[in-house]
C-alpha cells in the first residue's frame, strides 16, 4: 500500500491549490480525480462559462452598429464558439499536468512530489482511502486527507432533468446549436450570467424567471436595477414574482406554466430549460460514514478551525471549497482554504481564515464587481454609514469607449473614522480595480488614505478617485450640477 503526507480528493481550485502548497512544503501528495482535471473550475465551471461570456461579448461588440462601423456577413456558430471553449479548457488542463508531471517522482527528487490518481475515492478509515477506477481497486494511506469534492448543480424537486431539453449547467457545453427559445430557471449569478451570454448573441429569444421583483437580491436596490435593466437592454425577457407550476413535455417543444404573484398564470413553449437554482455539494458515496462524519441536511461538511472537521489538533480530514459549510461557492474562496490547510499544518501560520472582504465578479452586461459591505448589510449590523455614488458617464476613459453604463459605489463608516466599508463598480473593466479597494479595506484604511493616491488619465479608475472626493465635497464635478449621475447620502440606525 502506497503512503503519502497527504491525500487530495479532487482536483478544482481548493483541491489543486492543497495539493500544489504541500509540494512546497516537500511533502509526498496524492492527487485523486473522479471527473476531468481541474474540476468544475475548469470544465462546465469557472473557466468555460467565462470563456462563453467573453466571446459572446466580442461578437455582440461586433454587432453593434453605432460607432461609425458596421461588420457584413456576420455570423455565428455554436459548435465552433463550444470548439473554442474546449480549447481553453484543455490549455488550462495541459499547465496543470505539466505541473505535475514536473513533480512526480523520481523526477523532483530534492523536494516534494505528486501524484495523479483517476478514481473515486472512499474513506476505509481515517488514514485509508480505496479508489476505484474502470472497476479496479486500489488503497493507499495518508497522514492527512483533505476533501474537495466541490459542487454539482442543484436539481429541482418534481422536475426531471433528461439533460436533452431540461438541463443544467453541466449541458450547456452538449448543446448542438444555440435554442430558438430558453427558459432560465433561477436568477442569481448563474442564471443571470447565462441569460447576459445567450442574449448577447442574439440568436436565442432568452427568457429569466425571477421569483423576486429584482434579480440579485442580495444586493442593493440601485445594483439590482441596474443588472435587471441591463439584462431586459439585452433583450432578456423577467418574469419577475414568478415560480414555475409545470413542464410539460411536447414533441417538439416544452409547455412551460408560471405561476405569478398576484395569482395570474403565463404559458411559454421553449427549447430548453436550464435548471438554475444553486449547487449541491458533493458529499455522498465517500465512506464519510467509516470514518465518524455526518453531512448537513444540505450535504456540506460542516468545518472548525483551519477548515478541520474535528479539533484542528486531533484532525487528520479537513474540507475545503464548495463541499464545505464555509465554501462561498467561490473559486477564489476555495483556492485560498485549500493553500490555508497546508500552512496550518506545515507552518506556524495559525490565523484563521478572514472571507469578510473577498471581491467577486458577476459577469453580465456590463462587468459588475463588489468587495466589503453595501447598504443592506450595513443597515441589518446597524452601522452608520455615507454613500457615495458616481456614474461612468462622467468617467473620460468611459466616454471614450463609448461605453458609458454603470456607476462606482463607494461606502464609508459614519463614525468620525471614515473607514472604507465597501465598493460595487458596474462598468468595463471593474474586475481589474475592485482589488484596489479590497487592499484598502483588508488594510482598514479612511477616506484620507485612499485620497492620497494620484490615478492615471485617462483611465477608468478616475471614477473611483472622484467617488472618494464626493465624501469631501471635491469632486471636480459636483453633485449640484448632476444630481442624476453623482449622489451622496448618510445613514445611521435609529435609536
Amino acid at each position: 500500500m502506497e503512503k503519502y503526507d497527504v491525500a487530495v480528493i479532487g482536483s478544482g481550485p481548493g483541491g489543486f491549490s492543497a495539493a500544489m502548497r504541500a509540494i512546497d512544503f516537500g511533502k509526498k501528495v496524492c492527487l485523486i480525480e473522479a471527473g476531468h482535471l481541474g474540476g468544475a473550475g475548469i470544465m462546465n465551471g469557472a473557466l468555460t462559462s467565462k470563456a462563453m461570456w467573453e466571446l459572446s461579448k466580442d461578437y455582440s461588440m461586433a454587432a453593434r452598429v453605432d460607432r461609425g462601423y458596421r461588420s457584413s456577413g456576420l455570423s455565428v456558430s455554436y459548435k465552433e464558439v463550444l470548439s473554442s471553449v474546449k480549447q481553453a479548457a484543455k490549455q488550462a488542463r495541459l499547465q496543470m499536468l505539466s505541473q505535475i508531471e514536473t513533480f512526480s517522482e523520481p523526477k523532483n527528487e530534492a523536494g516534494g512530489t505528486v501524484v495523479l490518481k483517476y478514481g473515486h475515492a472512499r474513506f476505509v478509515d481515517k488514514h485509508t482511502l480505496s479508489i476505484t477506477h474502470n472497476e479496479e481497486e486500489e488503497l493507499i494511506q495518508a497522514t492527512n486527507i483533505v476533501i474537495a469534492t466541490g459542487s454539482r448543480p442543484r436539481s429541482l424537486p418534481g422536475v426531471e432533468i433528461d439533460h436533452k431539453n431540461i438541463i443544467t449547467s453541466d449541458d450547456i457545453m452538449k448543446l448542438k446549436d444555440f435554442p430558438e427559445k430558453m427558459l432560465i430557471i433561477g436568477s442569481g449569478i448563474i442564471g443571470c450570467e447565462f441569460a447576459t451570454i445567450f442574449s448577447n448573441y442574439g440568436q436565442t429569444e432568452v427568457h429569466l424567471l425571477d421569483r423576486q421583483k429584482r434579480v440579485i437580491p442580495f444586493e442593493d436596490d440601485d445594483i439590482s436595477k441596474a443588472i435587471s435593466n441591463s439584462l431586459e437592454n439585452n433583450g432578456v425577457i423577467i418574469h419577475h414574482t414568478a415560480s414555475l407550476g409545470t413542464i410539460r413535455k411536447k414533441k417538439d417543444y416544452l409547455e412551460v406554466v408560471l405561476d405569478f404573484e398576484d395569482g395570474h398564470c403565463d404559458v411559454l413553449e421553449v427549447d430548453i430549460a436550464l435548471i438554475s437554482i444553486g449547487r449541491q455539494p458533493n458529499s455522498d458515496d465517500l465512506g464519510l460514514e467509516n470514518v465518524g462524519i455526518k453531512p448537513t441536511e444540505r450535504g456540506e461538511l460542516d468545518i472548525t478551525r483551519h477548515c478541520a472537521l474535528d479539533d484542528f489538533k486531533n484532525c487528520h480530514i479537513f474540507a475545503v471549497g464548495d463541499v464545505s459549510v464555509e465554501g462561498l461557492k467561490l473559486y477564489n474562496a476555495a483556492e485560498l482554504q485549500g493553500r490555508h490547510v497546508i500552512e496550518a499544518l506545515y507552518s506556524d501560520e495559525k490565523m484563521p481564515l478572514d472571507y469578510s472582504n473577498m471581491a467577486t465578479l458577476m459577469f453580465f452586461r456590463p462587468l459588475v464587481a463588489s468587495v466589503g459591505l453595501n447598504e443592506k448589510m450595513c443597515q441589518e449590523r446597524g452601522i452608520a454609514y455615507r454613500v457615495a455614488t458616481y456614474s461612468n458617464e462622467l468617467v473620460n476613459r468611459s466616454i471614450a469607449m463609448r461605453s458609458k453604463g454603470g456607476f462606482v459605489k463607494i461606502l464609508v463608516s459614519d463614525d468620525g473614522n471614515d473607514r472604507i466599508l465597501g465598493m460595487r463598480a458596474i462598468g468595463p473593466q471593474a474586475s481589474s480595480f475592485i482589488t484596489s479597494i479590497a487592499y484598502l479595506i483588508n488594510q482598514y484604511s479612511s477616506l484620507k488614505d485612499a485620497n492620497q493616491g494620484i490615478y492615471p488619465h485617462p483611465s477608468i479608475t478616475e471614477g473611483i478617485q472622484e467617488c472618494l472626493r464626493v465624501f469631501e465635497n471635491k469632486s471636480v464635478l459636483k453633485p449640484e450640477a448632476f444630481p442624476h449621475l453623482i449622489s451622496y447620502r448618510t445613514w445611521k440606525p435609529s435609536k
